[in-house]
């Protein structure tokens, strides 16, 4: 269905051609009601209100004016593939960032580089997320708005409408519960994956970062991790060495008291022959986050550790004060060994 001029320019129904100029200014909420009614309440409005008017995104900034098209047209600008160039003409672009005071930085670069992005510019998909499938199109809010679409609580929920089944592992892990009874400081997907520079789960660095990342909630555990054979050889970069998730699982981490944690007693076994086919049920009772400084945990290894730590003390200590008893020996050996040798005796004197 086609639209001539008058469809949008109402104010020159009446008015003689060639009309004057400038013309009125086009109020898209005649036909797009719900669209601009939502544009009101986002963060490009906001910003307009309190003077960035002249860098915050209107309708014309996402959609053109004259050549505007259907989402599902190629050449659209909120095509799905052509989507992230569109918002990347401000999002991406340093003055524009600086002029209108966004705090996130660009996130243009970051997004292309992304599993995401690279879905998009370089595989084509369609079904890959673009910027609204986050955001929202017409209704974006800031992250702190709790009816954004990536406040906090709203984020596994957001990542679900395209990753299912691993929402629904989050929702039965720790996780997903601890968010379920009011814990808002639980961690969410942006926390572990971050949110625009998302990186494949494969990824050997990835893997490495994400022991980091357990670190900054689990700090008890990470410093346990550390002192073990897995947590030195990940510290050197490897990563063919059990890490967090190997143990625990990734999104569907329970503790083990729950018979469906990769640790509970009648499970932990069969993970830990995950790496070590030949694991009996006495290599499966190895203690992967022994604390030597805990005695109620672990009061043999906190004795010997502190045995061995005073006995280095000692031998330290014992060859350190004999270093110092024997510099004046060392000294007088040295000097004697400088003097010239004793003149032989005249036998006329």
């Amino acid at each position: 269905m086609g639209f001539d001029c008058t469809a949008c320019h109402a104010d020159l129904v009446s008015a003689e051609l060639p009309h004057a100029t400038p013309v009125a200014k086009v109020d898209c909420g005649t036909c797009h009601e719900s669209a601009v009614a939502a544009f009101d309440e986002s963060i490009h409005a906001v910003a307009r209100r309190n003077g960035a008017a002249h860098v915050a995104a209107t309708c014309v900034d996402c959609h053109s004016t004259h050549d505007i098209r259907s989402a599902s047209d190629p050449e659209s600008r909120t095509y799905p593939l052509t989507l992230p160039t569109t918002c990347n003409r401000c999002h991406a672009d340093e003055e524009t960032i600086a002029k209108g005071h966004i705090a996130i930085g660009n996130v243009g670069d970051l997004f292309k580089d992304s599993i995401h992005g690279r879905a998009i510019s370089r595989s084509g998909l369609l079904v890959a997320a673009n910027c609204t499938s986050c955001h929202g199109a017409h209704d974006i809010r800031k992250k702190d708005d709790s009816q954004s679409r990536v406040f906090r609580a709203n984020i596994p929920q957001v990542c679900g409408t395209c990753h299912e089944g691993i929402h629904t592992q989050f929702t039965r892990g720790a996780h997903g519960a601890a968010w379920a009874s009011g814990q808002t400081d639980a961690p969410v997907c942006s926390d572990c994956h971050s949110a625009h520079s998302i990186e494949r789960a494969d990824v050997g660095s990835w893997e490495l970062d994400t022991v980091n990342e357990c670190g900054t909630c689990h700090l008890d555990k990470i410093k346990t991790y550390r002192d073990t054979f897995h947590g030195q050889v990940t510290s050197l970069g490897f990563v063919r060495v059990a890490k967090c998730s190997d143990c625990h699982g990734a999104h569907e981490v329970l503790p083990k008291t729950d018979e469906r944690s990769m640790i509970a007693p009648g499970r932990v076994l069969s993970t830990c022959q995950t790496c070590h086919e030949g694991a009996t049920a006495g290599f499966a009772e190895y203690d992967p986050h022994a604390d030597k400084d805990n005695r109620e945990r672990n009061p043999e290894l906190y004795y010997a550790s502190r045995f061995m730590h005073w006995l280095l003390i000692g031998v330290f200590g014992f060859f350190g004060l004999h270093a110092v008893l024997w510099l004046p020996r060392s000294a007088m050996e040295r000097r004697r060994r400088h003097e010239p040798p004793p003149r032989p005796r005249d036998e006329n004197e």
